[in-house]
């Protein structure tokens, strides 16, 4: 049974959706005039998302206890990854959805194994992805419609690891997690289907802070990533870019909630400067796979993307950037409500294919 705290979130997550459903018309008249900011402008129905979460009193996350946050969490990613569309008229159905658990450096790991429908009976690319939720938030259950999506939409199988949280399993242990998956995909791709030279490691804000550490961790395995999938990763905690200053009120994810998880996830400040916490501070970054990195205009760490894809250029990577300036962070548990969302989604997986066809 849910208790009081998540059933009040779960009442106000309602209430947005159903507020989020009025015409495009009605959104420009409340939410008034559009929000630009470093010559980007606001897309109007995500101005009008932050609208409802401020007028339904949305607390904020660091606000909460730890159960309540991460109830708050996966309660709203569930419901604004839901499509609009009537049963049967969205997204194509996945073909199959395996749960098991694999070894792990602390006992066994948690895994999810989407698999499209109509798939040839041969090796599909496969993907790692690894979720959001700042380290110590999020479950294979928030992002479960965000992997069906993919897996479809990229025609790709897709792994999603339930690696353990944050702050009752400090860093390393989400890194070690991660490596321990992404090698027990190398070395099982072809029992599960999976082709060994067509890997991808993937995720978004802090999963895509760990799929960057995962490709500099495993740039000499014999089985490495063919691509990277950094969707507006935390890249660096030190927490110093301009766009901190720009974004870090407003926009749904905020300074003092970044700061708290990153209490959360660390043992000691100085740990930042650690490639592992914040791989942005890498000092070689050469023979790492392409990347594709994708960022959101309105974000505390869209700097962070920048200057990684930039860095990565700089020592001869293969790197496809490109930032959704109308968006904020957390866009692709967003696909439900926000068009915008829903085809900077149609554009991460379009590119996801057209890489993976580069690679025979």
């Amino acid at each position: 049974m849910l208790d009081s705290p998540a059933l009040a979130a779960l009442f106000r997550t309602r209430a947005a959706l159903l507020a989020l459903r009025v015409p495009l018309s009605w959104v420009n008249v409340a939410t008034g005039a559009p929000i630009t900011i470093d010559g980007q402008t606001l897309d109007a129905r995500t101005q009008w998302l932050l609208t409802v979460f401020e007028k339904s009193q949305r607390p904020e996350i660091h606000s909460l206890s730890l159960p309540a946050a991460r109830t708050q969490f996966d309660t709203y990613m569930q419901a604004l990854s839901a499509s609009l569309l009537p049963l049967g008229m969205g997204d194509p159905p996945i073909g199959e959805i395996v749960d098991r658990s694999i070894p792990g450096p602390a006992g066994m790991l948690p895994i999810r194994i989407y698999r499209p429908a109509g798939a040839a009976t041969g090796q599909l690319p496969a993907m790692l992805f690894l979720h959001g939720g700042s380290w110590s938030l999020g479950s294979l259950d928030a992002y479960d419609l965000p992997c069906r999506f993919l897996a479809t939409s990229a025609g790709c199988l897709v792994m999603a690891v339930d690696y353990r949280l944050a702050p009752e399993h400090k860093f390393p242990a989400a890194v070690e997690d991660s490596l321990a998956a992404w090698r027990w995909l190398a070395d099982n791709a072809e029992a599960i289907g999976a082709h060994a030279g067509r890997l991808v490691v993937a995720g978004d804000a802090a999963g895509g802070n760990l799929a960057a550490v995962v490709a500099q961790q495993t740039r000499h395995d014999a089985v490495r990533p063919a691509l990277q999938l950094l969707i507006y990763p935390i890249l660096d905690l030190g927490m110093t870019a301009r766009s901190y200053d720009l974004f870090g009120e407003r926009f749904l994810t905020t300074r003092r909630s970044m700061e708290w998880s990153r209490d959360l996830y660390l043992d000691d400040p100085a740990q930042v400067d650690d490639p592992r916490v914040s791989p942005l501070r890498a000092t070689d970054l050469s023979d790492l796979p392409p990347a594709l990195i994708f960022t959101a205009g309105f974000d505390m760490v869209r700097d962070d993307g920048t200057a990684y894809a930039e860095k990565l250029r700089a020592a001869g990577v293969r790197v496809v950037y490109r930032n959704f300036d109308s968006l904020i962070h957390g866009f692709i548990g967003m696909r439900g409500v926000l068009q915008a969302a829903a085809r900077a989604l149609d554009d991460i997986a379009a590119g996801v294919r057209h890489e993976l066809t580069q690679l025979g």
